[in-house]
């Protein structure tokens, strides 16, 4: 019974389709029917007393108003019939849905089920493959824009893009990473073993297993998607089987579109402090610029321990209030051994206003810009994110800047490129994350002293948390160089780690290689001298 209606429906449908056609077709032949001689030219000779050029003009503009009523009349029967049309879709779709969930679906209307988007989509990834650099290979303007390969065994990777690990080969941390790659492998087999490849290869008498896969090649196009070249053992020691599996990339997708308001978003700095007045100094000034003058909405909290030299920061911070009235000030002093994470916690807890607030755990020797400060509230959000940027740090600039007679000032400095410094993406000091996700989390780990391993202590809880983390360099954020001292009662595992960053920041590998060969260098430009001096 069922089957009988949906067929009649569909009948239904059709017929109306082609009535409307015809009618459509009948409309546009009356309309575009030409006049006969003799009315055109009764019509051309009715003007009267006026002269026939104006009447020809009357005439045409009579017949351009007649065509453009009649063109918008048959613009809204079109769309009548469109709607029309889509609403007897919508009712055929929810048909066979429903035909589809009982499961009588007449045979032959299995193709009708299936939505347009489904057809689209697998149009555009076979355009996605045919498209990316997977079969020929495509002009390039320089080999900058070449993009490598990694080549990969069931056990190691090895990559040209190391990340944080810096190794070179290793087995792939994350998870994912893991499973698309032996997933592509267990795919490959599936393909070498499945019948479409034994009708192909008669040849071949075994099956393949994964102790036949011998390496692979693949990368990413950011655009197009990820190609794998897999390489398998043959019958024999020379006979190899090569596969090629593409796995492309979607169109994109909006996830969430949403305006944010931060004109009522406080951000609270916290600062850890011991000594280093002058270096204190500079941060005010670079404070004042970009805090009050420009952004407005902060406080700042210091955290200072010990007594030596505290009255030059109070100095400091009463100064600023004089010049700038700027009071949004809190001064914490802790009679006890300096401790980075004890300094950012005390300062964290201290907060005893009702509302929540952002924080942002900086030093002292950090230069932050308007900018960054924008992103610090946009990248954080209690319940959901923490934001832990990654900043540039600055090399030696008695090194950088070795052949200038004066260094330039810090406003100059802050230049990123390769020469002048590098991403520390092995630090996680700097942060912004709500108050009251950081003690939901637990905070900072109050047993380490001095500095170092806290902010990873840290990082790791909101890791191993629900939140999300974003990490991604920042532009406006800076590590000023200073002279870095490593203490000899520190344990090794941190005095280690206080030389490898020492190490990092001095300098870039050309210009500690240009220092450690000085004197080959010189050698080499004094014969050169003399041998121009002879000729």
């Amino acid at each position: 019974m069922f089957k009988r209606w949906l067929l009649a429906l569909l009948a239904r449908v059709g017929l109306i389709v082609l009535g409307l056609c015809c009618c459509l077709s009948l409309f546009y032949l009356l309309a575009c029917k030409p006049a006969s001689r003799g009315s055109q030219q009764s019509l051309l000779w009715s003007g009267g007393g006026a002269t026939s050029k104006e009447g020809y003009l009357a005439l045409l503009q009579e017949r351009e108003d007649s065509h453009r009523h009649y063109i918008n009349s048959l613009t809204k029967q079109i769309a009548q019939l469109k709607e029309a049309l889509q609403e007897r879709t919508r009712q055929l779709q929810e048909s066979l849905d429903k035909a589809k969930t009982r499961g009588i679906l007449p045979q032959g209307l299995e193709s009708l089920h299936k939505t347009p988007t489904q057809i689209d989509l697998k149009d555009f990834l076979r355009s996605q493959l045919n498209q990316a650099e997977v079969i020929s290979g495509v002009p390039l303007p320089s080999e900058y824009a070449a993009i490598p390969f990694d080549t990969f065994t069931l056990r190691r990777v090895y990559q040209l893009e190391t990340g944080l690990t810096r190794h070179p080969e290793e087995r792939p941390v994350r998870k994912d990473r893991r499973d698309e790659l032996v997933g592509t492998v267990e795919t490959a087999l599936h393909v070498l073993n499945g019948p479409q490849q034994h009708a192909d290869d008669t040849r071949r008498k075994r099956a393949y297993a994964p102790s036949d896969f011998i390496e692979g090649l693949t990368r990413t196009e950011r655009d197009r998607g990820t190609v794998y070249e897999l390489t398998f053992k043959g019958d024999g020691p020379r006979d190899f089987t090569q596969l090629v599996l593409f796995r492309p990339f979607g169109p994109v997708m909006t996830v969430k579109s949403e305006s944010v308001d931060t004109r009522g978003t406080l951000i609270n700095i916290i600062v850890p402090l011991s000594k280093r007045p002058d270096t204190f100094r500079q941060f005010i000034n670079n404070f004042r610029e970009v805090c009050i003058r420009q952004d407005g909405r902060v406080h700042l909290t210091v955290v200072y321990f010990g007594r030596d030299q505290i009255d030059r920061v109070k100095a400091e911070l009463d100064q600023t209030t004089r010049e700038t009235r700027f009071r949004s000030f809190t001064l914490i002093q802790l009679n006890e051994e300096f401790s980075r994470g004890r300094g950012l916690d005390v300062g964290a807890r201290a907060w005893k206003r009702s509302q929540n607030v952002l924080l942002f755990f900086c030093d002292v020797d950090i230069h932050f810009t308007a900018d960054f400060l924008t992103s610090c509230r946009l990248n954080a959000e209690p319940g959901k994110k923490a934001y832990y940027p990654v900043l540039f740090s600055q090399y030696n600039p008695s090194m950088v800047y070795s052949n200038q007679t004066r260094l330039p000032s810090v406003q100059q400095q802050l230049v990123m490129r390769k020469e002048t410094g590098f991403w520390r993406d092995f630090g996680f000091g700097m942060t912004c994350q709500y108050r009251s996700d950081f003690l939901n989390i637990g905070g900072f780990d109050r047993h380490i002293k001095g500095w170092g391993l806290e902010d990873v202590h840290l990082y790791r809880k909101y890791l191993h948390s629900k939140l999300m983390v974003i990490r991604s360099p920042s532009r406006g954020l800076f590590h000023l160089w200073h002279e870095k001292n490593c203490a000899d009662e520190l344990p090794p595992d941190k005095y280690r780690m206080c030389m490898q960053t020492k190490a990092m920041s001095e300098a870039s590998h050309g210009q500690l290689g240009e220092l450690f060969f000085k004197r080959e260098i010189e050698a080499h430009l004094s014969s050169q001298k003399q041998r121009n001096s002879r000729t």
